[in-house]
């Protein structure tokens, strides 16, 4: 019988490779400090990644949670169930968890006819948020400015309308 073949680690798919990075044979003579060194920071490196990643899924998630009971708010306070209803959590700052939702007072294409938006805040109860206050935009507004705002209603509002 002949012995079992070892594969030649410097050829085949290998040889591509700068020596210092081909795989060696026997290891080179030392204690070998530098590898565990490196394993010990490429696993610091994999806990880190593998930390952000669980913090970015369950802060995104709570995120997505929150947004449908603002759809779900905005339904519930019209009485309209219109699909085309937009959240916006940049007009009060995305870190206070405050949230606007605008959709049309009558059927129609989006932006189209007269829009109510309704500032929402608080944590989600029953599948609904608190609506502090709104405003009305008049149809074929493109974009949720102080300056075409009116009819606001709400302690929520404070500041957010023309006088």
């Amino acid at each position: 019988m002949s012995a079992p073949s070892t594969p030649d680690p410097g050829g085949g798919p290998w040889r591509r490779l700068p020596e210092r990075l081909r795989p060696r044979e026997r290891e080179l003579p030392g204690r070998g400090e530098l590898r565990i060194v490196e394993g010990a920071v490429l696993v610091l490196v994999a806990l880190l990644l593998a930390v952000a990643t669980v913090n970015d899924v369950v802060r995104q998630a709570g995120v997505n949670h929150r947004l449908v009971a603002d759809l779900r708010t905005w339904r519930h306070y019209t009485h309209h169930n219109y699909k085309n209803v937009t959240t916006d959590q940049l007009t009060f700052g995305a870190a206070t968890k405050r949230d606007v939702v605008c959709g049309n007072t009558v059927p129609g294409p989006p932006k189209q006819r007269t829009q109510i938006c309704l500032a929402v805040t608080g944590p989600t109860r029953a599948g609904l948020r608190t609506v502090s206050g709104g405003w009305y935009l008049p149809a074929g507004t493109e974009y949720d400015k102080r300056a075409v705002r009116y009819g606001c209603f709400g302690q929520g509002t404070v500041g957010l309308c023309r006088k």
